[in-house]
């Protein structure tokens, strides 16, 4: 029996669940791998090589090869572990986080301290259905 989950009614939001964690574990599991600098370094001097050894969909090997956040986490990446990948290509975590919005760094933070992005337009889809 599938369990009711109404947070997948939340647009612009995916929620780390077991199904999520299911989905993502060896992507999850080869970006934990660049917490160690022999890794990092392996994964830098040939990437295509590197992600061979983990049982990666092609789908997420793509999204890792052109550092699609948004789509990793769609394809089950934790952002927690996914930050490795943006650490290992010298990013911080707000440039990170910043990659997977409209805004760069410097206007990601701004937008952070001004109190954060606007409600507007923030509605579970149910209550959009029939809207032009």
């Amino acid at each position: 029996m599938a369990l009711d989950k109404p947070y997948l009614d939340i647009p612009g939001t995916t929620v780390f669940d077991t199904d999520q964690a299911a989905k993502g574990y060896h992507l999850n599991q080869f970006a934990m791998s660049l917490m160690k600098a022999d890794n990092r370094a392996r994964f830098k001097a040939g990437e295509d090589a590197y992600l061979d050894g983990w049982p990666l969909t092609g789908a997420q090997k793509q999204a890792v090869l052109h550092r699609d956040f948004n789509r990793m986490i769609e394809l089950g990446g934790n952002i927690y572990f996914l930050a490795k990948i943006g650490a290992t290509d010298g990013l911080n975590y707000v440039q990170i986080v910043s990659s997977m919005t409209e805004n760069d760094a410097e206007a990601h933070t701004e937008m952070m301290l001004a109190g954060g992005r606007s409600p507007d337009g923030n509605r579970y889809l149910h209550e959009w259905e029939g809207r032009d």
